[in-house]
């Protein structure tokens, strides 16, 4: 407890009792716990016509100021963006009901949305109320940016993207710590209320992503992308309790959500309001034979088998989707059932396998999936590239290297003709030296070793198959209650 006072803690507040509770168990235990809330949606007038939102960079939340690093004091549960076998709601991205919950005060419960200025107020109750201070972050630019860019683009390829497993990686546990950083807010850890659980394993010195003890209830699956130095320097409170036993702490301490419905979602509208017109296209069974006419391809999932505007005797199921030809492929049920498929950008965590090695995982390929068996194959070759980089240079090169496992990467510090040295464990567990030219150098000689496919590319084969296996979701693999590894099925 008395080394505690002195370890800082941001705590990500999203205005949910999860979140709340973590805040005030972390206060119990000594820690100097100071609540953060990213704002996402920019103020109705900032934004661009045919846009959900730009905002303003690093824009405080007015009268909350920063006093030297401290803040002034203050007197989601994630959504599921996985297909079913059915047609997603037209309100809904994730073809689950309970995304259509409405709160007692009438609000549809989402992460972005109009309404995500009362989700910042009740945020801020809660941290006046357990007596911490509060900051709010402004992100919206940085959420159009990388998130609904990418929501688009993902649906505009014919694929189903995770929102929310990215935005935990990349906005969550990134940017909005490197706000908090900018403001002058240091801290030791980073903690939310996701139910997960995280260990260091010293005999492989890997940080290890658990699920949480109540597995109902576990969040690990959209927290998978987050990389060694991430997990590092966070905390999940909640990781070892039921939510009864959360909701249970909040009503004891009076806190003002403790009876407050889970989020959903990640949007509170349809879907399709944040995406543009789409491309008329046709649609057709898998002999090619044309069976009716659509609006866009981004109005369709693998697996939807209603709205698709098509008379059948049977039942049809999207089954592909074209998106060079713009072409919407349909087909029986039986035509949905996949065995083997390939998973890309692979983030490592519990360890980074050897080349060509094969391991016996189980698999979840959408956060409501059942946990399926199967054998992870690797890469079959280890790419080594040298690129000619420069003159008169023997064996000079350049070379982008991203290796597996999240924080195992060589990049750069900015403008200049230097490179940097990092060195990352490859494969075989042998320390490769990894260069990087700078952006801005002219020439340097430089030699990589890169894996190019052998681990960040590999290919789950399934005991059984399974139905509507979806481009776009992320596919998490499990080694008993550890996050082994996750990537985009492609």
């Amino acid at each position: 407890m008395e080394g505690n006072k002195r370890k800082r803690v941001l705590v990500g507040m999203s205005g949910g009792v999860d979140s709340s509770v973590a805040a005030l168990l972390l206060k119990r235990q000594g820690y100097e716990v100071i609540g953060v809330t990213m704002k996402i949606t920019p103020e109705k007038g900032q934004r661009p016509e045919g846009s959900s939102g730009l905002g303003q960079r690093g824009r405080l939340k007015e009268g909350v100021t920063p006093a030297g690093n401290k803040t002034s004091q203050s007197p989601p549960v994630e959504r599921s963006s996985a297909p079913g076998l059915q047609s997603p709601p037209s309100s809904s991205i994730t073809g689950d009901d309970s995304a259509n919950k409405i709160s007692r005060a009438g609000r549809r419960l989402s992460c972005f949305g109009d309404d995500s200025e009362e989700e910042v107020k009740e945020a801020e109750a809660v941290a006046r109320h357990i007596g911490i201070p509060f900051q709010v972050v402004d992100l919206s630019r940085e959420y159009e940016e990388r998130i609904l860019s990418y929501f688009r683009s993902e649906y505009a390829r014919g694929r189903t993207p995770n929102p929310c497993v990215r935005c935990n990686a990349e906005i969550k546990f990134g940017l909005l710590l490197e706000g908090c950083r900018k403001l002058g807010l240091d801290y030791d850890y980073f903690a939310t209320g996701h139910y997960a659980r995280v260990r260091f394993e010293a005999r492989t010195g890997r940080w290890l992503l658990l699920k949480a003890r109540e597995v109902a209830k576990d969040q690990s699956y959209f927290l998978s992308l987050l990389s060694q130095e991430q997990l590092g320097r966070t905390l999940f409170p909640l990781g070892e309790l039921s939510k009864v036993e959360v909701r249970k702490i909040a009503r004891e301490n009076n806190l003002p959500l403790s009876e407050k419905e889970e989020s959903q979602d990640f949007y509170a509208g349809d879907y399709r309001e944040l995406l543009g017109p789409g491309k008329p296209g046709y649609i057709k069974d898998l002999s090619g034979r044309v069976l009716g006419k659509h609006d866009g391809i981004e109005n369709f999932t693998i697996g939807q088998r209603r709205g698709l505007g098509v008379s059948s005797t049977g039942r049809l199921y999207v089954v592909k989707i074209e998106p060079e030809t713009g072409t919407v492929y349909v087909g029986e049920e039986k035509d949905l059932l996949t065995q083997r498929f390939r998973v890309e950008k692979v983030n490592w965590i519990a360890r980074v396998p050897e080349a060509g090695e094969e391991l016996e995982a189980t698999v979840r390929v959408r956060y409501k999936s059942p946990e399926l068996n199967c054998r992870i194959v690797t890469g079959a070759a280890w790419k080594v590239r040298t690129e000619e980089a420069g003159a008169g240079k023997a064996g000079a090169g350049r070379a982008d290297v991203d290796f597996a496992g999240g924080g195992n990467k060589a990049d750069s510090a900015g403008k200049g003709q230097r490179a940097r040295r990092a060195d990352t464990v490859d494969a075989a567990g042998r320390v490769a030296e990894a260069f990087r030219i700078t952006e801005g150098a002219e020439s340097a000689p430089v030699e990589a070793k890169a894996l190019v496919e052998a681990l960040s590319e590999v290919e789950a084969v399934l005991l059984s198959p399974y139905k509507a296996i979806t481009p776009g979701q992320v596919a998490v693999f499990y080694d008993g209650e550890a996050v082994l590894g996750a990537g985009f099925i492609s």
